[in-house]
This record gives structure tokens, sequence and C-alpha cells, in this order.
């Protein structure tokens, strides 16, 4: 029997996926010596004990549980520990929200989101600005249903509602008027290099708004049980995630002349979407089952990136960390990418 003083009885971690995570989320630990014998395992993430759902020799699932917020992980298998295992887990920044898509994140580095709330539902505030250190302040207020979230050049911040269909526009002094109307179930907006607006209509519209406010139909999709959520990529393409039913779901990738096609097809309630500045996608989706952040490469191959439940938003920030929006939450996790720039 092996005993601490063994090297051999040392349980050795040989690979972590996925490589980051938030509270709810979900560590594929593999390796060797990770359980002996009569003993469970043993998971912390600094201090704090990680719930084992499975757990054998050489594989364990492990939950990242509240209030863990340092990503050295160690597996003990009763006898000894393993050496450390650095992974990304994310950090809450604001609780009592309701993203339900995307939050923004200005060039300074301030986070805005919304409090959304349910069809029809007034809400105390509508929109929500973080400021650097993390104190959460109203911003917008009197806009029913906050949806869709963009900000311009000039630091303008557009604001979508699926209520009545327009989308609205904020200075920085919080004052606010409508930009466009008629959007129908307005949801998810992106700016094209130009300039121009995009607002997509949950209902199977994309339109666009010209920087002088003309109004076109850009394209049509099936429509969605809940929100379309837009982002331009590299190749000046419109990419669309727009959930239905079926948990086979598909992005769209929409070119300049507004011709429709499948990206990729494979994931589960897909939502929010954002680039990073090498041109890798991340998506809030589930694949094969699990839950989280998705990322495709240029060859759009598809890994999990991130774990974690009821995920519907990301952004990336100038400090190259990812703010993820639960359907209550925002969490900050320090990935060390760069984000692409949105306009």
């Amino acid at each position: 029997m092996a005993t601490k003083r063994n090297p051999e009885g040392k349980p050795q971690i040989t690979q972590v996926i996925p490589k980051a995570a938030i509270a709810g989320g979900e560590l594929h630990i593999r390796g060797k010596n990770l359980a002996r014998f009569e003993h469970r395992p043993r998971v912390m993430l600094g201090e704090v004990t990680a719930p084992v759902v499975i757990g054998s020799e050489s594989f364990i699932i492990a939950r990242v549980p509240e209030g863990a917020s340092v990503g050295e992980l160690v597996v003990e298998n009763g006898e000894q520990a393993s050496s450390p295992w650095t992974c990304e887990i994310g950090i809450q920044i604001a609780d009592n929200v309701h993203p339900v898509t995307n939050p923004v994140v200005d060039a300074a580095g301030n986070i805005y989101t919304t409090l959304s709330g349910s069809r029809g539902q007034k809400t105390p505030v509508s929109v929500y600005k973080i400021d650097l250190n993390y104190r959460i302040k109203p911003f917008l207020s009197d806009l029913m249903n906050a949806t869709g979230l963009a900000l311009d050049r000039e630091g303008f911040l557009y604001v979508s509602s699926r209520h009545d269909g327009s989308v609205y526009q904020a200075a920085q002094s919080g004052s606010m008027s409508v930009y466009v109307e008629g959007m129908g179930v307005a949801t998810g907006l992106a700016f094209d290099d130009e300039g121009s607006l995009y607002v997509g209509d949950r209902q199977g519209t994309i339109f666009k708004i010209s920087p002088t406010r003309q109004i076109y139909v850009f394209a049509t999709l099936e429509p969605s049980i809940s929100a379309y959520h837009l982002a331009f990529g590299p190749d000046r393409y419109l990419y669309v995630t727009g959930p239905t039913t079926s948990s086979f779901d598909c992005i769209y990738r929409i070119s300049p002349a507004g011709d429709v096609e499948v990206f990729y097809r494979g994931l589960g309630r897909p939502q929010g979407l954002a680039f990073d500045a090498e041109g890798r996608l991340y998506v809030a989706a589930s694949l094969g089952g699990r839950k989280g952040v998705v990322r495709l490469d240029a060859e759009r191959r598809a890994e999990l990136f991130l774990s974690g439940p009821n995920i519907v938003g990301l952004a990336f920030t100038p400090s190259q960390a990812m703010i993820v929006a639960t359907n209550s939450a925002l969490f900050r996790v320090d990935v060390g990418i760069k984000g692409r720039p949105l306009i």
C-alpha cells in the first residue's frame, strides 16, 4: 500500500478541461492516483473544497463552489496531494442584475449591463454602470425591458427594448432619447465599421440602420424563442445566434451583401457572442451537453473554453479579462485575452 512517503502514490494531474470556470461550472480533471482504495478524492480550489461529482483513479468531475476565487487546483487522494494546477476561476462582480445578452465595456473599462425583467415588467433600473472599482450604479431608468447593448465611437450607449421595438441612445450624462422605432421584438445590437447599427428582431429580421437613420432589411432568419445576438467578425461578416427549441442550433454568418450561411451547427441554446483580437469566436452555449462559453478557432473547431451555468453573454475588457454574464450576475475572469474592438 502506498504511503505519504511513497512518491508512486502521489496524485498527478495531467489535464483540466476547460481552462476557466465560474461558480457552478464543472472541471474535468484527468491524471493518475487521483483516488486511492477506499478514499474518495478531495479537490481544493485555494482553500475552498470543490464538490466531487465523479471520482476515480484517473478521472474526476469537480464543481466550482460559490465563493471560490483562486484557480490553484489541488487533488488529495487520502494519502497525498498533487502539485497545484492553475486554472482561471471567475470572481463575481455584480449580482441582482438581469442580463439577457452581452454586457458591453467602454474604452475606459466601465461595464454596462441590464436589469431587463420579464416581458412587460417595469424595473426600477434599466441599465447599470459598473466602474473600474466594480462599484455598481444605476445608469438608465424608465426603459421597459432593456435588452441589447452597444457602444458607438463617440461613447454613446444604445439600448434595445423588446417591449416597444425601439432602440434608445444614451449619452454618458444619462440623458436618453429614441434613436429608431419599429424594430419588432428588438434584441441584439452591433455596429459595423462604417457606423451602421444592426438590430435583431427575434421574429426573423436583421435590420440595418445607416448613420443617417435610414432603415433597411439586411437579412431574414428563422425566428428565435428568446433573442438574436449579434457580433461582427474580422472578416466584416455579421455573426448571429438565435436559440430555437432545437438542442442542435447554429451560428449564422451574414455577408456584407446580406447573404446568409450556417457558420457552425451543433450548439445548445447559443446566445451572446464575441471575437478576440486573433479572430477566435466565443459563444455562450453548451457543447456536448456541457454549459459555458464555447470557443471556435479559424478552422471552426469548437471547444469548451469556460464552464458555468445560465450564461447569456460575455465581453472583453481593456485589461484582457472576460466579463461573463449569467441571467442574474456578472463575473470577471482573468483570461489574458485581448478582445476584438467592437467599433
